[in-house]
């Protein structure tokens, strides 16, 4: 899967921002791999130090008349590093909107504690409440449904690591459908008191059909080697 597809404009490597891979670009996309602490997109605190901010000057590098604009696909959160793909044009990103439920997004993640079940799927509805959490309400006219499938990769004493199929997109739901569960993600201090470190969510892949050309494209990238410092067996099997 890494590596497969190749990009089909020249990746210009000493122009790449900090804190971003690109993993595949073409006329169309642009696929990077974000690192961990970087922003999707602008907030109110923050415009410019973002992947959309900074993939957007690197598209338009070279030609000052330039007016390339980038549209978010789907957003990761600040603290998740993995895949994220961008549409160099506003048909391209509603292409994508109308495929959007068959795209298939994995992530892994490091949780706190030992599964009892090895896999589940974990269904809500959630919503936002006055302190910007998302939690799951009881009735679903208050909120938005929310699917999550895991599968048990690795087990320690304290720490679990998971893989993660998201079936639906809603904000912060990994997160929050693993903290309801009892097993918060490592580092998520948005869902869990007390959490250090840098948050153990991690977008490993996804698959998806292009929106011109319909090819099957599958993009994955390298999980972070501080997941794996969680267990004493480095390995996976």
């Amino acid at each position: 899967m890494i590596g497969m597809i190749k990009s089909k404009i020249k990746i210009r490597t000493k122009y790449v921002p900090a804190g971003i891979k690109i993993l595949y670009e073409d006329r169309d996309i642009i696929v990077i791999d974000k690192r961990s602490g970087l922003l999707s997109v602008k907030a109110h605190y923050e415009a410019e130090k973002t992947a959309h901010h900074l993939l957007t000057n690197y598209v338009r590098k070279g030609n000052p008349k330039s007016t390339i604009n980038l549209f978010v696909v789907h957003r990761l959160d600040r603290g998740t590093s993995g895949v994220m793909v961008f549409a160099k044009s506003y048909h391209v990103r509603e292409q994508f909107a109308a495929q959007w439920e068959h795209v298939e997004k994995t992530y892994i993640a490091v949780v706190h504690g030992t599964l009892v079940e090895k896999s589940g799927l974990i269904e809500s509805f959630l919503a936002e409440g006055d302190d910007y959490k998302m939690r799951s309400v009881e009735n679903p006219k208050d909120g938005v449904f929310a699917r999550t499938q895991y599968n048990v990769i690795k087990s320690s004493k304290n720490c679990s690591l998971l893989e993660i199929q998201l079936l639906t997109g809603k904000k912060n739901q990994i997160r929050v459908h693993l903290a309801e569960k009892g097993h918060p993600i490592v580092g998520d201090k948005k869902y869990t008191q007390g959490a250090k470190g840098r948050l153990a969510l991690h977008a490993l892949s996804i698959r998806f059909k292009h929106p011109f050309t319909n090819q099957e494209m599958t993009f994955e990238t390298k999980m972070p080697d501080y997941f794996l410092t969680f267990f004493s067996d480095p390995t996976i099997n």
